[in-house]
């Protein structure tokens, strides 16, 4: 029988772009494990899907994972199938036009993919306590001093 992990997740970005923070919190038979990280010049979107990959990378085998976030495109994105399409138009969002943020959906793709994960839209800033420790952690990682560059990002972008 697969552990059933509950993981907690947001993203947070200073300016779009700008300085961005992520944080993930998995939950366990009452323990917690909380991930920060940050990035001197990235988006808001990278950070709420490098904060679901951080939590996913950090489990040791495969398990039922409940992934909470409060990006509906993420949860969207999964739930609805559009990260099957896109993947079948080699990763563009339809034949012609290119997919923001490549890199990470494909890191993505290939950790749901080791794992039975179920995604749960919930409202952010609107009382739930994960989410909101997760924003507060986010925020506080994204102003912290010397923060890596996100290079695949900040060599792609104009």
């Amino acid at each position: 029988m697969l552990k059933e992990i509950n993981l907690y997740t947001d993203g947070a970005c200073s300016g779009n772009p700008g300085p961005g923070g992520y944080c993930a919190i998995l939950s366990f038979s009452g323990k917690e494990k909380t991930l920060t990280g940050g990035y001197r010049k990235t988006t808001n979107n990278r950070m709420e899907l490098r904060a679901v990959i951080e939590g996913l990378k950090a489990l040791k085998e495969k398990c039922k994972v409940n992934i909470y976030s409060d990006s509906k495109y993420i949860v969207d994105a999964i739930e609805l199938g559009w990260i099957d399409k896109w993947e079948n138009f080699g990763w563009k969002r339809n034949k012609k036009d290119n997919l923001l943020n490549p890199d990470l959906w494909k890191e993505l793709d290939s950790l749901i993919k080791h794992h039975e994960v179920k995604f749960v839209w919930v409202k952010g800033h609107n009382g739930n306590p994960f989410n909101e420790r997760c924003d507060v952690l986010a925020v506080s990682a994204l102003k912290k001093e010397d923060l890596p560059a996100d290079e695949l990002y900040e060599h792609s972008s104009p």
